[in-house]
């Protein structure tokens, strides 16, 4: 109890003085988790609006794969991944093997069918209540994407928070093709790991501490606009 009552007041010291180290692991978490939540979703909205709308042949197995590919195992898209981006890989001359760029590409694997398997539900969802006013106004199926994508951005951003949530608390996939390279590819939750091993617990609690916070942070954000968006259609 000690201890731990000691490390969460080192913890506490390092946040208050914006320790150096801290912050620069910090804000390499965000520009990585960020930039794979950007690239994810751009792909998987109108991915998840397409499966939603379009009938097609094998549409299906095209819900079913989405679906199970939530629970993609982080260790299996490291590994992936990393065979992408190894030498012997297709994608090995490009030499992003343990830089913050493959960390992205493994993040953006792992979060991509999260958000796109969100979003086909909600706008399945919408389509089922628009769909004869929109047949009405004539919107063809390209329209009626863009619509339904803009009318739901609100639950769709909801899809979104969920897939940064993934990326930013994941550990296995960018420990494997990041390698925890300190200043180069060292994050929150592999530092957390690291330290953690080495006994520094204070640098590992202030980690887990900012995590937590960015996670409540981000779902209140997300249950105000949420809120507001229910008053504003309300009124």
């Amino acid at each position: 109890m000690t201890d731990f009552g000691a490390a969460f007041a080192a913890a506490i010291s390092l946040i208050a003085t914006l320790d150096a180290g801290l912050v620069e692991i910090v804000g390499l978490s965000l520009r990585v988790s960020l930039s794979a939540v950007f690239i994810a979703a751009v792909i998987s909205l109108p991915l998840g609006a397409a499966v939603a709308l379009f009938r097609f042949p094998g549409r299906g197995a095209v819900v079913v794969v989405l679906n199970a590919l939530m629970g993609l195992p982080p260790v299996v898209v490291g590994l992936i991944v990393y065979l992408m981006l190894s030498r012997a890989g297709p994608f090995g001359v490009l030499g992003l093997l343990f830089t913050p760029t493959a960390m992205i590409a493994a993040q953006v694997v792992l979060i991509t069918p999260i958000i796109a398997s969100l979003a086909r539900q909600v706008i399945e969802d919408l389509w089922e209540e628009y769909s004869e006013q929109l047949r009405s106004l004539g919107a063809g199926p390209r329209q009626a994407v863009r619509a339904l994508l803009w009318d739901g951005r609100f639950s769709l951003f909801t899809a979104v928070l969920a897939g940064f949530g993934r990326a930013s608390a994941e550990v296995g996939a960018v420990m494997i093709v990041g390698g925890n390279i300190d200043h180069v590819t060292r994050v929150m939750t592999t530092a957390i790991a690291l330290e953690v091993s080495k006994g520094d617990l204070a640098l590992a609690l202030g980690l887990g501490l900012i995590l937590i916070v960015l996670s409540v942070g981000i779902t209140g954000a997300a249950f105000v606009l949420r809120e507001s968006a229910r008053r504003t259609h309300a009124g």
